[in-house]
């Protein structure tokens, strides 16, 4: 099997536990709320950071290993990405799972335009075309005025804004630096992100039963490994060859929600989505075009 194979495959296992955690939370916020969900997923997200600095091979006792000279920018990323879960969850918790990942790919276009305001990126007319027509597709999908809006559906958007922010400044830091090292910080400070956003707001359930516990603990692994997985796959393979497969999740998280929830959104979702999807496409299309 050829390493690029063996990321793609990689990268729909990554995708595949990203539903399974959305499941979990799903089942599990009828009992506990969001902000309880996004802790215990960080908290325990730690461990397969941990996991990922060993396979890697570069888990070590010694402080010195884990400095980076950008130390604030990766601690300042991980509390982005606790924001970005805290809008998630509580967007899965709301809405069908397909709205959800429709509305969450448009993070692809706030990569363009995250691009122009901070490095100063030249964008051309396919791209604008493409960010507009994105966000026309997501305007379509939330229909702002109409009587089936809902506030919630602003969550996916705020998220993919927050995922797409991390993203995008990975490129402040040098290619030399691992990307197990910056998954450690960004991992901790999220987990320290979650807490003072749960702790400054909620009061803790106790956890009801051992299924509840082994469920929260199921969610939590999920999505940090799922996180590993992603990351391998677009450690060994190109992302351009990658990036299309991000839209399976479309697919795979309507299909999860029709079976395991009865939801069925088609009418919610057309024609919308196919405005995500185009833009996303030629979005893909123009990076394979640079030199």
């Amino acid at each position: 099997m050829t390493s690029n194979m063996k990321a793609i495959l990689t990268c729909l296992l990554a995708y595949f536990f990203f539903d399974v955690m959305s499941v979990h939370v799903r089942i599990l916020s009828i009992n506990y709320s969001t902000q309880e969900l996004s802790v215990y997923r960080n908290v325990i997200g730690v461990l397969p950071a941990i996991f990922y600095m060993w396979y890697s091979k570069e888990l070590s006792l010694k402080i010195s290993d884990y400095k980076l000279d950008k130390w604030k920018l990766a601690i300042s990323r991980g509390l982005v990405i606790a924001v970005a879960q805290l809008c998630l969850y509580t967007a899965i918790a709301k809405l069908e799972l397909a709205t959800v990942s429709a509305l969450g790919q448009v993070s692809a276009l706030f990569t363009v335009l995250l691009a122009i305001f901070i490095y100063k990126e030249q964008v051309g007319f396919w791209r604008w075309t493409a960010v507009i027509f994105g966000f026309v597709g997501a305007l379509m999908i939330i229909r702002p005025g109409s009587d089936i809006f809902s506030w919630y559906s602003i969550l996916p958007i705020c998220a993919a804004f927050c995922y797409a922010s991390s993203i995008i400044t990975l490129r402040s830091f040098k290619s030399s630096i691992s990307s197990a090292i910056l998954f450690l910080y960004s991992a901790i400070s999220a987990a320290f992100g979650a807490m003072l956003l749960a702790f400054g707001s909620i009061s803790f359930t106790p956890i009801k039963s051992l299924i509840d516990a082994i469920l929260i603990t199921s969610m939590a692994v999920c999505g940090g490994f799922g996180v590993v997985f992603l990351m391998y796959a677009f450690r060994n393979a190109p992302s351009a060859l990658l990036a299309p497969f991000s839209y399976f999740g479309i697919l795979t998280s309507f299909l999860i929600g029709w079976i395991v929830f009865d939801e069925f959104p088609v009418d919610t979702l057309f024609p919308g989505v196919l405005l995500i999807l185009i833009s996303g496409f030629v979005i893909i299309w123009r990076e394979n075009q640079k030199p």
